[in-house]
């Protein structure tokens, strides 16, 4: 396995761009200091400690694919909310119905539907292959019920996920495989139950793996990303989806195929892209427009099966739901996004870029004999420090470097380009250019070069 060995000029490089970082971003520094009097770490929510730098840098407005902060300085954003600003930061169409909703029409919230929610529904079952859609807060509670909904319907208990999968923060999927055995992930805070009791963890692509865990007839559902995307993006192999699909039928297992982040792939998501026949599908983040909203859809099958079962109560106590889930405001900005911003040609154009830019990645990482990689699912992209795309989580994993990240991010942060922290992943919206692109390929090449 290769690991960059010359971590004095790394380090040299790190405490140059740390002190780049703290010069021009002092009062972001001191609105931290001041958040830390109040707020849980210092941040409204905890991941938003992550940054490369030490600090957050504080925002003061977003429009677009820009981002500028307290400090007044201008970034170019890849980041996008990690996937919930893909439609660009208050893309103009979605504020116009938000505003409506508010304003002229009023009433966010009223456990009422609106006529929104039929428009939003409609919008979801056009691009996929599932004819009836709910609501949720976010894609972790969508997940949630799907879960619930496998575990009512097949009366079996467990589930099966992929090693280092992403699905928010629904405990059952915070299991990896480690020595051959499925355990709670490192860092799980409190998990009520252990995972490992819940949920059998396995190696994305390793359909053998998912053979001998369906087999057992303990399985309810597998819960599964198209491909993966939190530890890099690790795309299917040639056939496994369709023999995942061929098992779940086999063994009685419902297939949920969750889309929050995999929905960069296209119009129609990963599902479109691969052909996939799932049971349940879940998305968020992305198709509010920014505003918080989760959806679920489901077979008319799966629909049938839980509204006839009496021990199932869907309206009042059952644990599926939620007071603002469906509220008017976000089922007006769903309706809106994804019929005026998420079109068919803005996608070609995020795509477009998004192969742009991992040209860039590509040539700058060939131009200095850098062996890294670097991965694209529609206009998603993200570079791994290995020489070959991973396979599977657990070898995706293993090539984590820390101080590379944090390298990286300074060095693109300190030169106007923000990219997401948790991982070095890049994502197009129908507000980025070219010539945002290729600013960054200017800026990457450079800190390539610095490196090797």
């Amino acid at each position: 396995m290769f690991v960059y060995n010359d971590r004095k000029r790394l380090e040299t490089l790190l405490d140059r761009e740390r002190e780049v970082f703290a010069k021009r971003t002092q009062l972001s520094l001191a609105a931290f200091e001041q958040s830390r009097r109040a707020l849980i770490g210092g941040v409204p929510m905890s991941w938003m400690s992550k940054w490369s730098g030490g600090y957050p840098i504080f925002f003061e407005s977003a429009r677009g694919s820009r981002i500028i902060d307290v400090d007044g300085n201008s970034y170019i954003d890849f980041c996008l909310g990690d996937t919930g600003a893909m439609a660009g930061h208050s893309p103009e169409p979605t504020v116009d119905s938000v505003i409506d909703r508010i304003q002229l029409k009023g009433g966010v919230t009223t456990m009422l539907p609106s006529l929104d929610s039929i428009k939003a529904a409609t919008a979801l079952k056009s691009r996929f292959p599932l004819p009836l859609w709910q609501f949720t807060l976010s894609a972790t509670d969508a997940n949630r019920f799907a879960l619930r909904f496998a575990r009512q319907i097949t009366g079996r208990k467990k589930i099966l996920v992929f090693s280092y999968c992403y699905h928010g923060t629904v405990d059952e999927s915070f299991t990896v495989l480690k020595d051959g055995v499925s355990v709670s992930r490192e860092g799980n805070v409190g998990p009520a139950v252990d995972p490992a009791v819940t949920t059998e963890a396995v190696e994305f692509n390793d359909i053998d793996a998912v053979r001998r865990a369906l087999s057992t007839g303990e399985i309810a559902a597998v819960l599964t990303e198209p491909a993966l995307t939190n530890i890099g993006i690790v795309l299917p192999e040639d056939g496994f989806h369709e023999q995942l699909r061929s098992l779940c039928t086999e063994t009685g297992t419902l297939l949920i195929v969750d889309e929050t982040h995999t929905f960069s792939a296209g119009y129609g998501g990963a599902t479109e892209l691969y052909g996939l026949k799932p049971d349940i599908i879940t998305i968020g983040k992305s198709i509010g427009g920014g505003v918080p909203v989760g959806a679920y859809g489901v077979s008319e099958a799966i629909a049938d099966q839980l509204l006839r079962d009496d021990r199932a109560d869907l309206v009042d106590t059952g644990g599926v739901g939620g007071t603002l889930a469906g509220n008017a405001l976000s089922v007006a900005a769903v309706a809106t996004t994804l019929n005026s911003v998420f079109t068919q040609e803005a996608f070609l154009e995020m795509i477009d870029l998004a192969s742009r830019f991992e040209a860039g990645v590509t040539q700058a990482f060939q131009a200095h004999g850098a062996p890294f990689c670097v991965i694209r699912l529609g206009a998603r992209v993200e570079y791994r420090f290995c020489p070959n795309p991973p396979k599977n989580g657990g070898e995706s994993a293993a090539y984590g470097d820390e101080m590379l990240d944090e390298y990286f991010h300074l060095y693109c942060l300190n030169r106007g380009v923000l990219m997401t922290p948790f991982h070095n992943m890049a994502l197009m919206s129908p507000s980025t250019s070219l010539a945002d692109v290729d600013a960054h390929s200017s800026i990457f090449n450079d800190a390539v070069s610095e490196l090797f």
